[in-house]
Parts: structure tokens; sequence; C-alpha cells
């Protein structure tokens, strides 16, 4: 596989979790570039959301390494580089959208943070809702509140667990736009996906089924439409 960059953003040895007897996810060895796009697909099951929970830091390996640009995965050192968008939104019930996003940008350290923040919340149409409360939004609007949140602060991998949930047509093609403008600046994107229209236009696909990687490689929709239908 050629590589996007010289260091190794994300890179797994023999990375395996398991539950009692049941493998949800088989020994991986795989190594991600800096400014790689990756597109993580496989059914509902298939491991792709304990992979991801494994390399934020959420769960502990039964065996085997994950390392963020050679920074054990948890550590703080690891999430200080790593943003996490899930696909269920974690909101604080009393915290407006504007308190959001600047305990986020102060917590990790953001800097000149105001500009950014009124142009993504233009570009997800959320500017007219900056005073309300996140948590009484719609579940739509509440997937776009943890998209301003994932992209305002600082992070050199971006790992995004079914993005596009939630989202209105619109809202999808926006939040690829600000897919392609973070891969552009250097970020390395991991996008755990069943949309294989944006698996196509991602550098790399990594396919999962029942824990074991089974596909490995550049984006084909014949190779991978047997994987997740």
């Amino acid at each position: 596989m050629s590589s996007v960059g010289e260091q190794s953003m994300l890179e797994t040895v023999g990375l395996e979790k398991s539950y009692d007897d049941l493998a949800a996810l088989e020994p991986l060895t795989i190594s991600i570039p800096q400014g790689q796009r990756v597109a993580l697909v496989g059914r509902n099951g298939s491991g792709k959301t304990t992979f991801i929970k494994l390399v934020v830091g959420l769960l502990d390996p039964t065996g085997g390494s994950v390392r963020i640009a050679g920074e054990a995965a948890g550590s703080l050192a690891a999430r200080s580089l790593v943003s996490y968008i899930s696909d269920e939104p974690v909101l604080y019930d009393d915290l407006s959208l504007a308190e959001h996003i600047e305990l986020i940008c102060r917590l990790h350290g953001a800097q000149d943070w105001e500009d950014r923040a009124i142009y993504l919340l233009d570009r997800l149409e959320l500017s007219s809702r900056i005073d309300r409360l996140p948590s009484r939004f719609s579940r739509g609007l509440r997937q776009k509140t943890a998209i301003v949140l994932g992209l305002i602060r600082p992070f050199s991998v971006l790992i995004v667990d079914e993005p596009f949930v939630g989202l209105d047509p619109l809202g999808r093609e926006v939040f690829v736009d600000l897919l392609g403008q973070a891969a552009n600046g250097g970020s390395t994107l991991v996008i755990a996906t069943h949309q294989l229209e944006f698996a196509a236009s991602v550098d790399r696909c990594l396919a999962l089924r029942d824990g074991a990687l089974v596909f490995d490689g550049p984006p084909g929709q014949a190779e991978l439409s047997d994987v997740v239908q």
C-alpha cells in the first residue's frame, strides 16, 4: 500500500479484543500514514466500532497494541492528537452551543478559534442556534453539533463513526467537504461508514467481517459491496 506521508500516524500490531469466547476484533496489524484518508467499512457487528473505540482509548485491548504517532492509545499525548466524532453525540444538558464550543477550545488549547467557529456554524446552519441547548436539538442537529465540536479543536487524526447518521442530504454534502478540508490540511482520517459513495472518494478502504480484516486496498465498490450489504 503506497503511503501519503512518511510518518505512521496510526499503527496497530496484533490488536485484538475479545469478550469471553467471542472475538470482537481478531488480531489486526495495519499502518496508516500521515494524511491518508481511510474508509472503514463492514456490516453492523463487523468490528468497526470496537476498532474505533480501541484507537481512541475507550476500550482496552485483549492483546496487541495501537499507537498514535508513536504514543499509546488513550494516553494524554495520544488524546491530544485525536479528535473523535461519535455516532451518538455526548452533550452537556445545561451548556449552550456557544458554551460547548468555548469549553472544547479551551480544554484543547485551540488558538484564534472564534472565526473558525463562525465558519463551521454557518456551513452547518447552526448560527441561529448558538445560544440554545444542543441537548434539546433534533438528532440531526445534535450530529451537526458534534461535527462542529470535533472540527473546532486541533487534531492530527480525525476518527468518525458513521458520520452521516441523522444528516440531511445538504448536511452530508457539507460534511464531506469539511472532511476534505481536514485531509487537505494534512490530517489523517479514519471514517467508519456504510456509504459506499463516500468510500469511493478516499485513498484506502479497510473492510471488516466478523471481526476480521477481509479487504485492505484502494476503493472499489465491486469488491466492497458484498462486505457491507
